[in-house]
């Protein structure tokens, strides 16, 4: 017996992705881009401050880095913890030694739990993200509307009450999302999502309630994916990012700027036998050549005025 020809047709199987939210695109064949003062190389810094409640939501699935043994598990919860509480303020204070500024993915509860440490961080200049209420809040396939449109709708709001920030970036708990986030997102004015980890430049996103823009927030150099997850070494991991940075210089010169995105976990590179490893990347970064250290916010404005909407 065979099949019909219906069988293997349906209605948004397409090149690349099966769906419209963006179409395929080659990197290397874009419009060049140009960042602020020639320079080739943008450095955007992510510091994610999130909140584990000490009680995990397991349905559908539990948020990776959430508790590990049975409740109440004040060994995991107390790690996390330790990156609110020291291994931040550490990471501020490299930030500044270089003159840098970074933004911020912080769950909404942090601003109510830690208000002391939100005030800290905007009256340093670096810029808020939305990272969902807290680590319980996850975003999944099949999830009630109503539900998600209140944990989107009273994250945000909290968030740009308590920064005085507009605040125009979302990375989701777990980088996880239903079939209607997105929409969510451009509906309630978030210019730019963190999610989606499929290129090195920003591109255009197309959603029900209009555009957004997705921001190359790496995975495969975050510090906790690369020394907690894969237990590498401290040396290791700044070898890479070092190569990924010389990478992008060398392309630079054929094809436009380049966006090196270093995601830090406060309780992983916020240690005191890590954060050495800190400083001596972003000074062997500079040591490279001249960059433009910016906000999510600066890179998608900066990028969306030389690329329109199609």
């Amino acid at each position: 017996m065979t099949l019909p020809d219906s069988y293997l047709s349906y209605p948004h199987r397409s090149t690349g992705m099966d769906h419209d939210i963006y179409p395929r695109s080659n990197m290397f064949e874009r419009t060049n881009i140009e960042w602020p003062g020639g320079k080739s190389l943008a450095l955007w810094i992510t510091v994610a401050l999130e909140y584990f409640p000490l009680v995990p939501n397991d349905g559908p699935f539990r948020a990776p880095g959430h508790m590990v043994t049975p409740y109440p598990d004040y060994r995991s919860y107390t790690t996390r913890d330790y990156g609110n509480r020291v291994g931040i303020y550490r990471i501020l204070d490299v930030l500044d030694a270089f003159g840098f500024k970074a933004s911020i993915p912080m769950n909404a509860a942090i601003a109510t739990r830690y208000p002391s440490l939100l005030k800290e961080i905007t009256s340093r200049g670096h810029e808020i993200i939305v990272h969902g209420m807290d680590m319980n809040a996850i975003h999944y396939g099949g999830m009630e509307a109503e539900v998600e449109q209140k944990q989107i709708e009273d994250a945000i709001s909290l968030l740009r009450g308590a920064s005085g920030q507009t605040v125009t970036g979302w990375l989701s708990p777990a980088r996880s999302e239903s079939e209607n986030t997105l929409s969510m997102l451009a509906d309630a004015g978030i210019d730019y999502v963190c999610d989606w980890v499929n290129d090195d430049l920003p591109y255009h996103m197309h959603t029900e309630n209009g555009p957004l823009v997705a921001m190359p927030h790496t995975m495969e150099l975050e510090d906790r994916h690369l020394l907690v997850n894969l237990g590498q070494s401290e040396n290791t991991y700044m070898e890479q990012v070092l190569e990924a940075a010389k990478q992008y210089r060398l392309e630079a010169t054929r094809y436009g700027g380049r966006i090196l995105h270093l995601s830090l976990t406060p309780y992983v590179i916020g240690q005191p036998w890590r954060i050495g490893t800190l400083e001596k990347m972003l000074a062997r970064i500079l040591d490279g050549g001249e960059i433009w250290s910016a906000s999510g916010a600066e890179i998608h404005s900066t990028w969306a005025n030389q690329n329109e909407l199609i």
